[in-house]
């Protein structure tokens, strides 16, 4: 074993970043874009969407291009057309608008007050998503504890297996690994994989907490997937690296390594990767 595992393992953790920093980016695109498809209810119901009725999705779509524009654009118009009877449609896009601001804790507010509205007025299905998205909220915000409450409360609202489904699993496990209990977030990564199976997240998620539990097979596995599936992903060519170096694969471990400084030198897994490159013994044969 190379005299610098120690600190490689504890030098970088996948999940952390994917917890503090790939979810912000990441899920404002993927509330837009959902939020988008919501606003056009043809489309929402030929495509499984949640649909909007049709005297909230004009309003809805261009609270939601005003805070595309503007977050500061986005809140104003939510806060006058809630109080002109948008329902839970304008709390919902004034939580979108906080979080293109990442202003978190009001953004978990707007989410989790549309959340209650939505079910009071009987739209369960709606209500569920919105706990999703508060869930996501709190933890970009850091607080895994909110997190997992929401996104608890969200799969108490009954949702249909399918994809959102394995997403907020997905979600759930990024916050109790983030919470430091690896068993259940085990149970939902498992079920998100099932449910998720293209996202490269799950796989990475699920490889990483293999390797902390020593389950090195596994471990392997599920990296060759994320690998598949999101060559170019700085994150899972590090982790990719991080495997390899621990089931004496030095040469994958150099050659994945290279591939996340190349990939993206200035990321944080590029230059976790970088270092660990730089504690190699010299002489290790890169992989090709």
């Amino acid at each position: 074993m190379l005299f610098f595992l120690p600190l490689l393992l504890q030098a970088y953790d996948p999940e952390i970043e994917a917890v503090m920093n790939r979810s912000r980016r990441e899920k404002q695109q993927e509330q837009a874009a959902a939020a988008a498809a919501a606003a056009n209810p043809s489309a929402a119901r030929g495509d499984g969407k949640i649909p909007v009725p049709e005297k909230f999705a004009a309003p809805f779509q261009a609270c939601l291009d005003a805070a595309l524009d503007s977050p500061e654009a986005g809140v104003t118009f939510a806060q006058k057309w809630r109080i002109d009877g948008g329902s839970f449609y304008a709390r919902d896009c004034m939580g979108f608008a906080y979080t293109r601001a990442e202003r978190w804790a009001p953004a978990i507010v707007a989410f989790e007050q549309a959340a209650e509205e939505a079910e009071r007025q009987g739209e369960v299905a709606q209500s569920a998503r919105l706990w999703a998205q508060a869930g996501n909220a709190a933890l970009a915000s850091g607080d895994a504890a909110k997190a997992r409450q929401d996104f608890d409360a969200a799969l108490a609202r009954g949702m249909p297996d399918g994809l959102e489904k394995g997403e907020v699993h997905l979600d759930r496990a990024r916050a109790l690994v983030a919470l430091g209990d690896a068993d259940a977030a085990r149970e939902s990564i498992d079920f998100a994989l099932a449910q998720a199976s293209r996202d490269p997240l799950a796989w990475l998620l699920s490889a990483t907490l293999a390797r902390r539990q020593g389950e090195m097979r596994l471990a392997q596995a599920h990296i060759a997937r994320a690998v598949q599936l999101s060559p170019d992903d700085a994150s899972v060519a590090l982790e990719e690296g991080n495997i390899a170096i621990l089931t004496d694969h030095e040469d994958v471990a150099r050659s994945a390594w290279e591939r996340a400084v190349r990939i993206a030198p200035e990321s944080v897994a590029g230059k976790a990767a970088a270092d660990n490159l730089s504690r190699l013994p010299a002489g290790v044969a890169t992989a090709r």
